[in-house]
């Protein structure tokens, strides 16, 4: 026999804990039946985890030589380039959100997105996102003294910013930069 509230405020909570939770309920229906939807159920940590091998898995899948790096500078070195791998996954709000972009010992930033039944990837060289963060094309992610080391960079699908367009969008597209900066010179 289930159990029942018998405390008013406890049942006054949970009245309004039932309310909210078909708002909530809605968000993730637009995962409902995605390949890509048990991303959802794991912890931030793991999504950038998941994010960087579902990258190398994919360049590997492409004849790309890809180790992990030696160091925490970068996430993979990919045929001879060093790379940092940004990963995220659409938001209710219809964008993607880059994060934690700093100026480490690396050539380039793969930024793939993951939506319910699309994905999206750039491939940025290091000195663009330091350009565009001086900028303010790329946001500091923290404010204050300490915080401004880091940057995020949001990515609204099918209005990304004109300077972005040049490094992928597609992943097709993604995937062709990544080939021109991990194969040349």
């Amino acid at each position: 026999m289930p159990r029942r509230i018998t405390d008013r405020e406890v049942h006054a909570l949970a009245t309004i804990s039932a309310t909210l939770q078909a708002d909530y309920a809605a968000e993730g229906l637009a995962w409902h039946g995605s390949p890509f939807a048990w991303i959802k159920t794991r912890s931030s940590r793991q999504v950038g985890v998941i994010g960087e091998r579902l990258v190398a898995g994919w360049l590997a899948a492409k004849d790309c030589d890809v180790v992990r790096s030696p160091d925490s500078q970068a996430d993979r070195i990919i045929n001879g380039k060093r790379a940092e791998i940004k990963f995220s996954t659409l938001w209710a709000a219809g964008f993607y959100k880059f994060q934690q972009l700093r100026d480490q010992n690396y050539e380039f930033a793969i930024c793939l997105g993951i939506s319910p039944f699309d994905a999206h990837c750039w491939a940025i060289p290091k000195e663009v996102i330091m350009e565009r963060w001086r900028k303010g094309d790329i946001e500091t992610q923290h404010g204050g003294r300490s915080g401004s080391d880091t940057a995020w960079l949001t990515v609204t699908v099918r209005r990304e910013p004109r300077w972005l367009k040049k490094w992928g969008g597609s992943l097709r597209t993604g995937a062709t930069r990544i080939l021109e900066i991990t194969r040349s010179g």
